[in-house]
């Protein structure tokens, strides 16, 4: 191939931080792939170009080097060091077409459709960590101390076991302790290996879906519901069916006229999100009834029922299951804190075998340092004083927020499913737009999550839905007052 001529290099701009020899190798790789440097043409000499630069020659050699390794130049006796010939002649830009010229159209740059229908609108009420940030504990009252403390212990005396991929079911003393738990508080019928340790809820939704359903496959959600099953779902393409929530929860009837036939069920029959609702013992044996005789397969979704206002948590559906079509899904992300990323699944047994393989192909398993310092955590018993310290601190925190509303907007705020939880949701007048109500909110320093995309379909309400978790009542009251003045 015929050389080319030497060129006169584009001013080379060298950066005060980050190594010489680094940022030349990225200038040329920028270069050759813009088509500033053409394949055949010759390059400075290493010292040409350590003088040009004011530089020492040796980052230069370090560079010309790398080039030559990675094949963006090669060298030829007597002719010094040219841009490889393999370079491809039409080396793709970066640059942007102008739109005066008509260069050729850009390749298409093809993302999967169904991510569509895993996207949901912008989150401002995220941007806000003031009142009232939804599903944030009360990260204040946590026992750092005795968590630092346990996750020492076993930072300072990790063994081999430990830094190696663990098991995909998740360490078996931390399941051990989690089903005695689950039988004592939740009357959840299972043993160790029925026990699958997650990264979070929503990561169990995701294994679920992987699992058990297969595109095109339709499923019930709940309308209004929770938008992480909607994300699961479109992962997968399975296709939802909107069924509609009452003051029972799930109406059953409802889901059976629309698709008696579906593959999955997804309910949150303890507390549902985001209305609250308790479902009812007779749709509770109506919606199992109904799994066992379609062949179908019940989510429970049971993300928050440790903190019931009530009296003792509502017992587990799963615990009323007699065919084994309940798939248990927990967290301990509302109880402990959402960064600690861990959860669980409680799986039928004969379907072991198709979650394991699912979450394999996912993520294959969850850190073990913090599953070890949780094992003990639950054994040693401060996860049992935690929660009831915490039952008894968001009891007090719901009834100054109940108080703060019946004060400040009295006739605004209309209170729906304030029984469980760390979040009530609130009712606005028809009309009253919540998503530029949350946009206001985020501008005055409170956090407001719209109810109105928890909606699917057609008909849909207009909502804020407040966590108080993580708020003092002095805080609440402010926060009230906050988002009076956006209203």
């Amino acid at each position: 191939m015929k050389r080319l001529p030497t060129g006169l290099l584009p001013s080379i701009a060298l950066e005060d931080s980050g190594p010489i020899y680094q940022q030349l190798a990225d200038w040329f790789r920028r270069a050759i792939a813009e088509g500033r440097l053409r394949p055949g043409q010759r390059v400075p000499s290493t010292r040409a170009l350590a003088g040009e630069l004011g530089v020492s020659r040796l980052p230069v050699l370090s560079a010309y080097e790398l080039l030559h390794a990675e094949g963006y130049l090669e060298s030829f006796t007597g002719a010094g060091t040219c841009v490889a010939a393999a370079i491809p002649h039409e080396a793709p830009t970066r640059r942007l077409p102008r739109a005066s010229t008509a260069s050729a159209t850009p390749a298409p740059r093809p993302v999967a459709a169904r991510v569509a229908a895993m996207a949901s609108p912008p989150q401002t009420w995220l941007k806000s960590q003031g009142a009232f940030r939804v599903g944030v504990p009360a990260l204040d009252h946590f026992p750092h101390a005795v968590w630092s403390r346990l996750l020492s212990r076993h930072a300072r005396h990790v063994g081999s076991e430990a830094l190696i991929y663990g098991d995909t079911s998740g360490h078996a003393p931390l399941r051990e302790a989690i089903v005695e738990y689950l039988a004592t508080v939740r009357a959840v019928h299972a043993d160790t290996d029925q026990l699958m340790i997650t990264s979070g809820a929503q990561h169990g939704l995701q294994i679920c879906a992987h699992a058990l359903l297969d595109p095109g496959d339709r499923a019930w959600v709940e309308e209004p519901g929770y938008p992480g099953a909607h994300q699961a779902l479109a992962a997968v393409g399975a296709v939802p069916v909107l069924v509609p929530v009452d003051a029972d929860g799930m109406d059953v009837a409802a889901g059976v006229r629309r698709a008696p036939t579906a593959r999955l069920a997804y309910v949150t029959p303890s507390h549902q999100f985001p209305l609250g609702a308790t479902m009812s013992a007779a749709r509770r044996i109506e919606l199992l009834q109904w799994a066992a005789r379609a062949g179908s397969w019940i989510v429970e979704d049971d993300y928050d029922s440790e903190y019931r206002y009530g009296g003792r948590p509502i017992t587990a559906l799963q615990g009323l299951d007699t065919d084994a079509r309940v798939i248990y899904v927990g967290t301990f992300s509302k109880v402990l804190f959402p960064a600690l990323r861990l959860g669980y699944l409680v799986v039928p047994k004969d379907l072991l075998p198709a979650f394991r393989a699912a979450r394999d192909a996912l993520d294959t398993c969850s850190p073990m340092l913090p599953q070890r310092a949780l094992h003990d955590f639950i054994r040693e018993g401060h996860f049992a004083r935690h929660i009831r310290r915490m039952r008894m601190l968001y009891a007090a925190r719901r009834a100054a927020l109940q108080a703060a509303i019946r004060q400040h907007l009295p006739d605004t705020l209309h209170v729906v499913g304030a029984e469980a939880g760390m979040q009530l949701t609130a009712r606005l007048a028809p009309g009253v737009d919540d998503i530029a109500l949350s946009r206001r909110a985020t501008q005055a320093g409170v956090s407001v999550r719209p109810l109105s995309p928890c909606y699917r379909g057609e008909t849909r309400c207009s909502g804020v839905i407040l966590g108080y978790g993580n708020v003092d009542e002095d805080a609440i009251d402010e926060g009230v007052r906050r988002l009076r003045g956006c209203l």
